[in-house]
């Protein structure tokens, strides 16, 4: 794995279940997109994904599990989030709306808001989110 030290971790949710079943549908191809919020980025003083940027998606364990390449990148509304953006998510959501609820209960819960440093950070139309779209450029063993 010494050939991809140098790539930046490509961290979906936090490790657990949701981790594992978000690296499994971007391992099937099902998983082209994903959403983050901006405030998480701002909190953690990272700078937002840049199209062609390559990361090392880790799974639970923090073990490289393959290679993905950022092609696109949106900083929006939560409310302009479409419904290609939400079926891409590869999660199974056949609507915005449900969608916007399984991210507004991740986004609500304790750890998103320890990172957010607010306890009581809620999301609303005018959040704004990072929409990225990735692809898979190599599997790693």
């Amino acid at each position: 794995m010494a050939a991809y030290d140098d790539l930046p971790p490509y961290l979906m949710a936090f490790p657990g279940p949701l981790r594992d079943q978000l690296v499994a549908a971007v391992l099937s191809g099902a998983k082209t997109s994903t959403t983050g919020l901006l405030a998480a980025y701002e909190a953690e003083a990272e700078p937002l994904p840049e199209p062609g940027a390559r990361c090392l998606l880790v799974d639970s364990e923090e073990q490289g599990v393959a290679v993905v390449e950022v092609t696109a990148v949106d900083v929006l509304r939560l409310a302009d989030v479409g419904l290609q953006h939400a079926l891409d998510e590869g999660e199974g959501f056949a609507s915005v709306a449900e969608w916007r609820t399984a991210h507004e209960a991740f986004w609500h819960g304790e750890p998103m808001r320890a990172v957010l440093g607010d306890p009581g950070f809620t999301v609303d139309d005018d959040t704004l989110v990072v929409a990225e779209r990735l692809r898979v450029t190599e599997r790693l063993a």
